[in-house]
């Protein structure tokens, strides 16, 4: 394996090789990931959900994202890393938004950052890029302003929604995004802005005519359970095979067998003479 360039994530789609991407938050599960040859690693604020156990992604700060992102790069040798740029990081203030992302490369590591649609999404976007900081856009269902698309659903169903999101994905390739989140759009429409747009899709509840797939790694091995995307698949059941070692280990502490000689460091029986002699 080497080290992804954003050459090598546009040229698999011009060869319609599909591209891959999970989300990672600490060390040890991006460096898993980076080891399966996933292409792209999302450092997403969905942290705040599965790792953290808060109830919106829009608790997460510019400090927590950063750190998480550094421990995701130093697992991460292979795969592109994508920082996921928090609520209210970008949308407040333009320069800022570009401070925030340069957060993301210079203190993090990150390769890129990813921001949601809002309403000066395009003007952010274009000065984020001017600083020379990659942008991965994301269109459709935006969680940190799903409140003002009538809540956690699927967008584009009808011809005025299908058409917004067909030019939000034309004008942010012409901004200069090198790569597109399409989340919970109908198979069709994704495969129409897939076709459109020269710069990749990377969907997520968008069906398989997209260039590629997310999807939040907690959901695929089954470490979260207090919702259940309907567009998530869950490849194993780990929690399962955690409890049950951890019940295993409990049970073989309260009952003496571990730890046992196997576990356990000795030292010469003339050391404890020794120690035993020099009490009396």
């Amino acid at each position: 394996m080497k080290k992804k360039i954003f050459k090598d994530i546009l040229g698999k789609k011009l060869s319609g090789e599909k591209i891959t991407m999970l989300t990672a938050y600490d060390y040890s599960m991006a460096k898993l990931i980076d080891q399966a040859d996933i292409d792209m690693i999302l450092v997403g604020d969905s942290v705040a959900n599965v790792v953290l156990g808060l109830e919106s992604t829009k608790e997460m700060t510019m400090d927590q994202m950063v750190y998480h992102a550094s421990a995701v790069r130093r697992g991460a040798e292979n795969a592109l890393v994508v920082g996921d740029m928090p609520f209210e990081s970008y949308q407040l203030d333009i320069a800022q938004a570009t401070c925030n992302a340069r957060r993301f490369i210079d203190e993090a590591g990150c390769d890129a950052i990813k921001l949601e649609w809002f309403d000066h999404c395009l003007e952010v976007a274009k000065e984020i890029i001017k600083a020379q900081i990659p942008v991965m856009g994301h269109i459709g269902l935006t969680p940190q302003t799903a409140e003002a698309l009538g809540g956690f659903k699927v967008q584009g169903k009808d011809t005025e929604s299908a058409k917004k999101l067909i030019d939000q994905a034309v004008a942010l390739e012409q901004a200069g995004c090198f790569s597109l989140v399409l989340e919970c759009i109908p198979d069709k429409i994704a495969e129409m802005i897939t076709k459109k747009i020269s710069i990749p899709t990377i969907g997520i509840g968008a069906g398989l005519f997209c260039d590629g797939q997310v999807l939040v790694t907690h959901d695929i091995l089954g470490l979260f359970d207090r919702f259940k995307p309907k567009f998530s698949k869950q490849y194993l059941d780990l929690s399962s095979i955690i409890s049950s070692a951890v019940m295993l280990y409990r049970n073989e502490v309260l009952s003496g067998q571990f730890p046992d000689k196997e576990h356990s460091f000795t030292v010469k029986q003339e050391v404890i003479d020794k120690l035993k002699g020099g009490q009396n």
